[in-house]
Protein backbone atom coordinates (compact mmCIF):
# COMPACT_ATOMS: atom_id res chain seq x y z
CA UNK A 1 0.00 0.00 0.00
CA UNK A 2 2.55 2.28 0.86
CA UNK A 3 4.29 1.79 -2.09
CA UNK A 4 1.49 2.52 -4.11
CA UNK A 5 1.22 5.93 -2.48
CA UNK A 6 4.31 6.56 -2.84
CA UNK A 7 3.84 6.29 -6.85
CA UNK A 8 0.74 7.91 -6.95
CA UNK A 9 2.18 11.28 -5.66
CA UNK A 10 5.62 10.82 -8.23
CA UNK A 11 2.57 10.63 -10.93
CA UNK A 12 0.87 14.07 -9.07
CA UNK A 13 4.10 15.78 -9.01
CA UNK A 14 5.31 15.22 -12.71
CA UNK A 15 1.17 16.20 -13.47
CA UNK A 16 1.47 19.74 -12.12
CA UNK A 17 5.74 20.03 -11.95
CA UNK A 18 4.89 22.15 -15.39
CA UNK A 19 2.16 24.35 -14.22
CA UNK A 20 4.58 26.75 -12.55
CA UNK A 21 6.53 27.76 -15.99
CA UNK A 22 2.78 28.41 -16.92
CA UNK A 23 2.21 30.97 -14.29
CA UNK A 24 3.66 33.62 -16.36
CA UNK A 25 1.23 32.98 -18.88
CA UNK A 26 -1.52 34.20 -16.46
CA UNK A 27 -0.14 37.41 -16.17
CA UNK A 28 -1.33 39.91 -13.09
CA UNK A 29 -4.65 39.04 -13.70
CA UNK A 30 -5.54 35.54 -12.92
CA UNK A 31 -8.82 34.73 -14.13
CA UNK A 32 -10.81 31.48 -14.23
CA UNK A 33 -10.67 31.92 -18.19
CA UNK A 34 -6.85 31.84 -18.37
CA UNK A 35 -6.55 29.08 -15.88
CA UNK A 36 -9.09 27.04 -17.68
CA UNK A 37 -6.91 27.75 -20.97
CA UNK A 38 -4.06 26.36 -18.99
CA UNK A 39 -5.90 23.00 -18.34
CA UNK A 40 -7.64 22.45 -21.34
CA UNK A 41 -3.66 22.60 -23.29
CA UNK A 42 -2.51 20.18 -20.30
CA UNK A 43 -5.51 17.83 -20.86
CA UNK A 44 -5.52 17.47 -24.48
CA UNK A 45 -1.53 17.59 -24.35
CA UNK A 46 -1.91 14.93 -22.61
CA UNK A 47 -0.42 15.65 -19.08
CA UNK A 48 -3.37 14.97 -17.15
CA UNK A 49 -4.67 11.35 -18.66
CA UNK A 50 -8.13 10.22 -19.09
CA UNK A 51 -9.82 9.49 -15.81
CA UNK A 52 -7.34 11.27 -13.63
CA UNK A 53 -7.95 13.05 -11.06
CA UNK A 54 -7.06 16.86 -10.51
CA UNK A 55 -5.34 17.99 -7.52
CA UNK A 56 -6.99 21.72 -6.10
CA UNK A 57 -3.95 22.14 -3.92
CA UNK A 58 -1.25 21.18 -6.48
CA UNK A 59 -2.44 22.88 -9.49
CA UNK A 60 -3.51 25.93 -7.50
CA UNK A 61 -0.22 25.66 -5.43
CA UNK A 62 1.55 25.49 -8.81
CA UNK A 63 -0.08 27.98 -10.76
CA UNK A 64 -0.38 30.45 -7.64
CA UNK A 65 -4.46 30.89 -7.97
CA UNK A 66 -7.35 30.88 -5.17
CA UNK A 67 -9.07 27.87 -4.96
CA UNK A 68 -12.40 29.80 -5.89
CA UNK A 69 -10.28 30.43 -9.31
CA UNK A 70 -9.89 27.15 -9.83
CA UNK A 71 -13.24 25.58 -9.10
CA UNK A 72 -14.22 28.37 -11.76
CA UNK A 73 -12.15 26.53 -13.92
CA UNK A 74 -12.75 23.61 -13.30
CA UNK A 75 -16.60 24.25 -13.81
CA UNK A 76 -15.79 25.63 -17.51
CA UNK A 77 -13.94 22.81 -18.11
CA UNK A 78 -16.77 20.59 -17.17
CA UNK A 79 -18.95 22.43 -19.45
CA UNK A 80 -16.73 21.77 -22.34
CA UNK A 81 -16.85 17.89 -21.65
CA UNK A 82 -13.40 17.91 -20.57
CA UNK A 83 -14.02 17.33 -16.71
CA UNK A 84 -16.03 15.78 -14.54
CA UNK A 85 -17.20 16.40 -10.85
CA UNK A 86 -17.64 12.90 -8.76
CA UNK A 87 -19.89 13.20 -5.45
CA UNK A 88 -17.35 12.98 -2.65
CA UNK A 89 -14.24 12.78 -4.64
CA UNK A 90 -13.20 15.50 -6.55
CA UNK A 91 -12.69 15.81 -10.16
CA UNK A 92 -11.07 14.16 -12.21
CA UNK A 93 -10.42 14.36 -16.43
CA UNK A 94 -12.96 12.82 -18.26
CA UNK A 95 -13.34 9.40 -20.17
CA UNK A 96 -15.31 9.74 -23.35
CA UNK A 97 -17.76 6.99 -23.86
CA UNK A 98 -18.28 5.28 -27.11
CA UNK A 99 -21.40 6.74 -27.61
CA UNK A 100 -19.53 10.27 -27.16
CA UNK A 101 -17.30 9.03 -30.11
CA UNK A 102 -20.17 7.97 -31.93
CA UNK A 103 -21.88 11.32 -31.50
CA UNK A 104 -18.65 13.30 -32.09
CA UNK A 105 -18.04 11.64 -35.52
CA UNK A 106 -21.68 12.88 -36.32
CA UNK A 107 -20.89 16.15 -35.62
CA UNK A 108 -17.95 16.29 -37.42
CA UNK A 109 -19.76 14.97 -40.31
CA UNK A 110 -22.48 17.39 -40.54
CA UNK A 111 -19.30 20.60 -39.96
CA UNK A 112 -16.51 19.08 -41.92
CA UNK A 113 -18.73 18.37 -44.85
CA UNK A 114 -20.85 21.17 -44.62
CA UNK A 115 -17.53 23.59 -44.62
CA UNK A 116 -16.07 22.28 -47.93
CA UNK A 117 -19.76 21.99 -49.57
CA UNK A 118 -20.31 25.96 -48.98
CA UNK A 119 -16.86 26.47 -50.90
CA UNK A 120 -18.28 26.27 -53.97
CA UNK A 121 -15.69 25.88 -57.27
CA UNK A 122 -12.94 27.89 -57.58
CA UNK A 123 -11.01 30.49 -57.80
CA UNK A 124 -11.52 31.22 -54.33
CA UNK A 125 -11.71 34.86 -52.50
CA UNK A 126 -8.73 35.35 -50.75
CA UNK A 127 -9.39 34.74 -47.20
CA UNK A 128 -10.97 31.05 -48.37
CA UNK A 129 -7.14 31.10 -50.34
CA UNK A 130 -5.41 32.09 -46.98
CA UNK A 131 -7.96 28.79 -45.29
CA UNK A 132 -7.05 26.37 -48.10
CA UNK A 133 -3.60 27.29 -47.68
CA UNK A 134 -3.34 26.34 -43.68
CA UNK A 135 -4.88 23.15 -44.76
CA UNK A 136 -1.81 22.14 -47.07
CA UNK A 137 0.74 23.85 -44.51
CA UNK A 138 -0.80 21.02 -41.44
CA UNK A 139 -0.54 18.11 -44.32
CA UNK A 140 3.12 18.94 -44.77
CA UNK A 141 3.07 18.83 -41.07
CA UNK A 142 1.84 15.66 -41.07
CA UNK A 143 4.33 14.41 -43.72
CA UNK A 144 7.23 15.78 -42.19
CA UNK A 145 6.37 14.24 -38.72
CA UNK A 146 5.85 11.06 -40.13
CA UNK A 147 8.81 10.69 -42.05
CA UNK A 148 10.69 11.65 -39.05
CA UNK A 149 8.58 9.44 -36.89
CA UNK A 150 7.54 11.95 -34.41
CA UNK A 151 3.82 10.36 -34.03
CA UNK A 152 2.76 12.51 -31.03
CA UNK A 153 3.21 15.94 -33.85
CA UNK A 154 1.76 13.41 -36.56
CA UNK A 155 -1.50 13.28 -34.27
CA UNK A 156 -1.07 17.00 -33.88
CA UNK A 157 -1.20 17.87 -37.39
CA UNK A 158 -3.94 15.94 -38.22
CA UNK A 159 -6.47 17.72 -36.20
CA UNK A 160 -4.97 21.05 -37.27
CA UNK A 161 -5.92 19.70 -40.77
CA UNK A 162 -9.15 18.78 -39.47
CA UNK A 163 -9.72 22.53 -37.63
CA UNK A 164 -8.31 24.00 -40.70
CA UNK A 165 -10.72 22.60 -42.94
CA UNK A 166 -13.91 24.26 -40.79
CA UNK A 167 -12.20 27.45 -40.51
CA UNK A 168 -12.90 27.46 -44.37
CA UNK A 169 -16.53 28.53 -43.28
CA UNK A 170 -15.11 32.15 -41.79
CA UNK A 171 -16.83 31.68 -38.70
CA UNK A 172 -15.60 32.04 -35.14
CA UNK A 173 -18.56 30.52 -33.78
CA UNK A 174 -17.74 27.36 -35.62
CA UNK A 175 -14.11 27.46 -34.79
CA UNK A 176 -14.85 27.62 -31.70
CA UNK A 177 -17.36 24.54 -31.65
CA UNK A 178 -14.55 22.39 -33.80
CA UNK A 179 -11.94 23.11 -31.13
CA UNK A 180 -14.29 21.80 -28.49
CA UNK A 181 -14.92 18.65 -30.28
CA UNK A 182 -11.30 17.76 -31.32
CA UNK A 183 -10.32 18.10 -27.29
CA UNK A 184 -12.72 15.55 -26.73
CA UNK A 185 -11.50 13.48 -29.32
CA UNK A 186 -7.72 14.29 -28.10
CA UNK A 187 -9.14 11.99 -24.94
CA UNK A 188 -10.18 9.36 -26.86
CA UNK A 189 -6.41 9.16 -28.51
CA UNK A 190 -4.94 9.58 -25.18
CA UNK A 191 -6.81 6.24 -24.29
CA UNK A 192 -5.50 4.31 -27.67
CA UNK A 193 -2.25 5.68 -27.07
CA UNK A 194 -1.13 4.80 -30.84
CA UNK A 195 -1.15 7.93 -32.97
CA UNK A 196 0.77 6.22 -35.75
CA UNK A 197 -2.51 3.21 -36.14
CA UNK A 198 -5.14 5.80 -35.86
CA UNK A 199 -3.26 8.96 -37.81
CA UNK A 200 -0.35 7.58 -40.17
CA UNK A 201 -3.01 5.44 -42.59
CA UNK A 202 -5.11 9.28 -43.00
CA UNK A 203 -2.09 11.83 -44.42
CA UNK A 204 -2.38 10.02 -47.91
CA UNK A 205 -6.12 11.27 -47.70
CA UNK A 206 -5.66 14.47 -46.16
CA UNK A 207 -2.70 15.38 -49.45
CA UNK A 208 -5.78 14.29 -51.59
CA UNK A 209 -8.58 16.76 -49.94
CA UNK A 210 -5.86 19.39 -49.75
CA UNK A 211 -5.00 18.99 -53.78
CA UNK A 212 -8.94 18.75 -54.56
CA UNK A 213 -9.06 21.94 -53.04
CA UNK A 214 -6.39 23.60 -54.49
CA UNK A 215 -7.66 22.55 -57.71
CA UNK A 216 -11.05 24.65 -57.05
CA UNK A 217 -13.13 21.00 -56.93
CA UNK A 218 -15.03 21.00 -53.67
CA UNK A 219 -17.27 18.28 -54.92
CA UNK A 220 -14.24 16.05 -55.19
CA UNK A 221 -13.04 17.26 -52.02
CA UNK A 222 -16.31 16.70 -50.01
CA UNK A 223 -17.11 12.94 -51.20
CA UNK A 224 -13.13 11.80 -49.93
CA UNK A 225 -13.79 13.84 -47.01
CA UNK A 226 -16.88 12.24 -45.67
CA UNK A 227 -15.33 8.73 -47.05
CA UNK A 228 -12.91 9.05 -44.77
CA UNK A 229 -14.48 10.14 -41.76
CA UNK A 230 -16.66 7.23 -42.65
CA UNK A 231 -13.94 4.77 -42.56
CA UNK A 232 -12.06 6.69 -39.65
CA UNK A 233 -15.71 6.68 -37.50
CA UNK A 234 -15.37 2.87 -38.17
CA UNK A 235 -12.00 1.94 -37.32
CA UNK A 236 -11.38 4.40 -34.17
CA UNK A 237 -15.03 3.33 -32.59
CA UNK A 238 -14.33 -0.34 -32.79
CA UNK A 239 -11.13 -0.38 -31.20
CA UNK A 240 -12.31 2.52 -28.46
CA UNK A 241 -14.57 0.07 -27.69
CA UNK A 242 -12.50 -3.24 -27.15
CA UNK A 243 -10.21 -0.65 -25.19
CA UNK A 244 -13.06 0.72 -22.44
CA UNK A 245 -14.17 -2.98 -22.93
CA UNK A 246 -10.98 -4.11 -21.59
CA UNK A 247 -10.43 -1.25 -18.50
Amino acid sequence: MAGGVAKDDRRRLAEVAGLERDRALLGRASTAERVADILRDRITEGYFSPGARLSEESIGGALGVSRNTLRESFRLLTHERLLEHRLNRGVFVRMVTVEDLDDIFRVRMLVECAAVRGLGQGPYDPATAASVAAIEAAVRAGEEAAADRVWDELSTANLRFHQAVVALVGSPRTDELMRGVLAELRLVFHVMDDPQRFHSPYLVRNRQIAEALVAGDAVAAERLLRAYLEDSRGQLSAAYAQRIAER
